[in-house]
């Protein structure tokens, strides 16, 4: 299984059975774990942990943000008599026509207007209806949750690329540092009798089994070996890294940090202006990496 990006959006659409159109919009963003974060209009809160649940089965890190927006129809307010109501309009126009005698009787639409007598009819729906509108808006999610699974895919083979580019110019960098600290000996022996020539200014010659010795222990001190073949290691650690099928993200950001205390202990131990350019490279390759591992499933 190829690496995961923790980047990705996705966008899933559907009908209620209601006939509302609906629309899913996931977007993932890094996370140092998993956080969805959901946004579901009135009467669907119920659905909160089933929908996280899901989206914890496809994924382990990122921060994913997950809209639902329904398109309702702009409808007319349904309008129903109230039967009691409207007997007790009528009731109160008799009494007010018995005590006006001659007075103009009122008009239909003004008896309605009173209040009571018309209101808004509000629709409950059933347990069952609210049931497929939960189905459909859960397999929404679903299809929706598909597509950015196959968008952060895609974009972890992009990553993949990068980082197997990055660790081979390590991997060069190292084989280049190993090269230029064998030349280091020779370098320390060359100063060190350059430095004692110009101290002693010709009176006397240091005997050459001290002047070894002196060689011996600056070579010690700069000895670097250790730190590249940690490097080398932590380069095939990397490389086996990214062909394991799981997430690999929290293993790899820690790797990255164990490049980079060999690269800086490389540094402080350079004996040399090549050397040390080379480990200010290596640093920069490492940084370049360990930016690239933080979008790492």
């Amino acid at each position: 299984m190829a690496i995961r990006s923790m980047t990705g959006f996705a966008r899933a659409t559907g009908t209620l059975p209601d006939g509302t159109p609906f629309t899913w919009e996931l977007r993932s963003v890094n996370g140092r774990g998993l956080d969805v974060r959901l946004r579901l209009p009135g009467g669907l809160d119920a659905l909160e942990a089933p929908l996280r649940e899901a989206a914890g089965a496809r994924f382990a890190r990122g921060n994913v943000s997950a809209t639902l927006s329904l398109k309702r129809e702009d409808r007319a307010p349904r309008l129903v008599l109230d039967q009691a109501a409207l007997e007790r309009a009528m009731a109160l126009v008799r009494e007010l026509a018995e005590r006006m005698p001659g007075a103009a009787a009122p008009r239909p639409e003004a008896v309605l207007a009173l209040p009571g007598v018309l209101r808004t009819e509000v629709e409950v729906p059933d347990e069952a209806s609210e049931a497929g509108r939960r189905a459909a808006v859960t397999e929404g999610f679903g299809a929706a949750l598909a597509d950015l699974h196959i968008a952060r895919a895609a974009e972890g083979a992009r990553l993949h690329a990068i980082l197997a580019t990055l660790l081979d110019e390590i991997e060069a960098l190292r084989a280049e540092a190993a090269t230029e600290a064998t030349r280091q000996p020779a370098a320390h022996r060359a100063r060190l009798q350059a430095a004692l020539s110009d101290l002693l200014e010709g009176e006397r010659r240091v005997p050459e089994e001290r002047l070894a010795a002196e060689v011996a222990l600056l070579a010690a001190r700069s000895d670097v070996r250790e730190e590249l073949d940690r490097l080398g290691a932590h380069v095939e650690a990397a490389r086996a890294l990214l062909r394991e099928a799981a997430p690999i993200g929290r293993k790899l950001e820690f790797l990255t940090q164990e490049f980079g205390r060999e690269a800086n202990t490389l540094g402080a131990k350079s004996g040399s202006l090549a050397l040390t350019r080379l480990s200010l490279e290596l640093k920069a390759a490492i940084e370049r990496l360990r930016e690239q591992a933080a979008n790492v499933e």
